[in-house]
């Protein structure tokens, strides 16, 4: 550990790989078959360590608790995982739309505040 990332930032750090496959299992209730199931339908790509070893981050395992909860639920492994990406998509493309719709807002009032002050 540097000084530049001290433990405590490392902690906060939903991207942080903290977690090795073992103790992800554990702690979705699932087995590590599934985690490797996931990760070859490419829902999620775990980092690895120096030795090989799967590890995963707590993004990671909010992913692979919504694929999980589908596949509770009777739905094939496959489609769970192309499910959670589309949910995924659709929260990005309605995150980045608000945006836009921002933007544009500010730039009508912006606008509309400044009309007729070039008419001579």
């Amino acid at each position: 550990m540097t000084a530049d990332s001290p433990l405590s930032d490392r902690l906060d750090d939903d991207d942080y790989p903290a977690y090795t496959m073992g103790r992800a299992a554990e702690m979705l209730g699932t087995t590590p078959g599934f985690l490797r199931a996931i990760g070859e339908a490419r829902l999620i790509t775990p980092l690895r360590s120096e030795g090989g070893h799967r590890r995963y981050s707590r993004y990671q395992l909010r992913i692979a608790a919504r694929a999980r909860e589908l596949v509770d639920r009777g739905t094939p492994v496959e489609a769970a995982c192309r499910i959670v990406i589309l949910e995924d998509q659709l929260e990005e493309a309605q995150r980045i739309n608000a945006e836009y719709r921002r933007m544009a807002k500010q730039e009508s009032d912006g606008s509309a505040s400044g009309s007729g002050s070039d008419s001579a």
